[in-house]
């Protein structure tokens, strides 16, 4: 079979090596700043919370300090809540939605939960509105031993310490028109496979674990955010990016075997939030309200289960 010419970097059909990543890496520029929109209010944050650096991601364009946000007072008898955003760099809501719910409803799980929040796993692919990283590489399909992905392998040694404490994992997340016109063709040349054109779906859904799967907990997040956003309805296969729909705005992945980011703890309860900030019915503060929803949805269920022995931990 032929493979049709539909990327402008490399050959259809072969593997991008050392050249194509290089052509396509000098093609990214910086069109946004991961200190003014990220840093600055992350340090805003050092009256209320602990913030502390976890790393920094050394490329040959720039150097980026990672930091992570946790609560004041962390108690070992508290179960543990991790927060993720810009896993992948280029979905907006993801990282200023994590911000979002430090600055406005965090305070109110003080003694109740240790809260660890990442801001913004990949910076480089933030500032350059990109998914992968500066190797192009995903950091959402790195998460796993020896990782090549400097972003997923500094979070990983981050969560090490808590991570059988970890009750809830939210990992905040977009899936975006540019899915469609840029990051899946990306994908297909660099790896010298044909392009299949898919749907992008318009509204809010999650990802659960396939694993593990709680759909209740699925269930309460999804009823919270419809308060704020859309929710995203089937296509015509009854299917959402690919995925089964198992309910309304709800699909499953393998989360640790596809290297996921809300696979690396043992949480009883984690999703990924998918937002679609391209959507005519949305705003860019819709979306924000969004995954603060999302999150405060998923911490209250845990507690609320937990309470009533409905969880371990």
């Amino acid at each position: 079979m032929t493979i049709q010419a539909f990327y402008p970097i490399g050959t259809p059909g072969q593997r991008w090596g050392e050249a194509e990543i290089a052509d396509w890496r000098s093609r990214q520029s910086v069109r946004r700043s991961y200190a003014t929109d990220v840093l600055r209010r992350v340090d805003e944050l050092r009256a209320q919370f602990d913030v502390s650096p976890y790393g920094a991601l050394e490329y040959a364009s720039a150097s980026y300090p990672l930091f992570a946000i946790r609560s004041r007072g962390w108690r070992d008898d508290l179960p543990v809540v991790l927060v993720t955003g810009g896993v992948h760099g280029y979905e907006t809501s993801g990282v200023l939605g994590a911000l979002q719910f430090v600055e406005t409803k965090a305070a109110s799980y003080a003694g109740r939960v240790n809260l660890l929040v990442v801001p913004c796993v990949s910076p480089w692919g933030y500032e350059r509105i990109h998914r992968w990283n500066a190797d192009a590489l995903d950091p959402n399909r790195s998460f796993r031993e020896n990782s090549p992905a400097q972003e997923s392998a500094a979070l990983m040694r981050l969560v090490a310490p808590v991570g059988e404490r970890v009750l809830v994992h939210v990992d905040l997340h977009e899936t975006t028109d540019t899915d469609e016109s840029e990051f899946r063709p990306a994908l297909a040349a660099r790896d010298g496979v044909a392009f299949v054109p898919g749907e992008i779906p318009d509204g809010f859904y999650l990802v659960d674990d396939s694993a593990h799967p709680q759909p209740a907990f699925q269930q309460a997040i999804i009823d919270a955010v419809a308060r704020v956003a859309h929710i995203a309805p089937a296509d015509e296969r009854g299917e959402i990016i690919g995925s089964p729909v198992v309910a309304p705005g709800v699909i499953q992945y393998q989360l640790s075997q596809l290297g996921l980011c809300a696979g690396i703890t043992g949480a009883p309860y984690k999703t990924t939030t998918e937002v679609y900030p391209d959507s005519p019915r949305a705003t860019p503060e819709q979306c924000n309200a969004a995954q603060v929803a999302a999150v405060g949805a998923a911490i209250d269920f845990a507690l609320a289960h937990r309470a009533a022995g409905g969880a371990p931990r």
